[in-house]
């Protein structure tokens, strides 16, 4: 698993609750990512656990529905070949194609739908 990513309509208040709460030893920079149309903050707790914190229009819904787990992420050696047994073994729905993410340098990320929730897979 890499990340757990949460829905946040405030980036800035969901991060000081967090830093409240919790032992945050990194955090990125909140940066806005086009391709992704999502404002996105990466945090690493101590025990190496990550956090990704999304707000903008790509979660609007997910926050109205007063809900802000959003999604799971794994790495994956390839991401074609992952999307594909997802696709074959678990009727998983491709949401988003592979696109860059911005906030993990470049590396390939798609979002599926499945039948425990929203699957983040990112390209090692």
């Amino acid at each position: 698993m890499h990340h757990i990513g949460i829905a946040c309509k405030d980036i800035e208040q969901c991060k000081q609750f967090i830093k409240n709460s919790m032992v945050v030893t990194e955090e990125t920079e909140t940066i806005f990512d086009e391709l992704q149309n999502a404002f996105i903050c990466l945090l690493t707790l101590e025990d190496s656990s990550r956090l990704e914190l999304v707000s903008g229009e790509i979660v609007k819904d997910i926050i109205k529905q007063g809900m802000s787990y959003y999604h799971t992420c794994y790495s994956v050696n390839d991401i074609q070949k992952a999307i594909k047994i997802l696709q074959q073994e678990c009727k998983a729905i491709v949401i988003s194609e592979p696109k860059k993410a911005k906030i993990f340098n470049g590396r390939l990320a798609a979002f599926l739908y499945t039948p425990i929730g929203i699957l983040e897979l990112l390209e090692d």
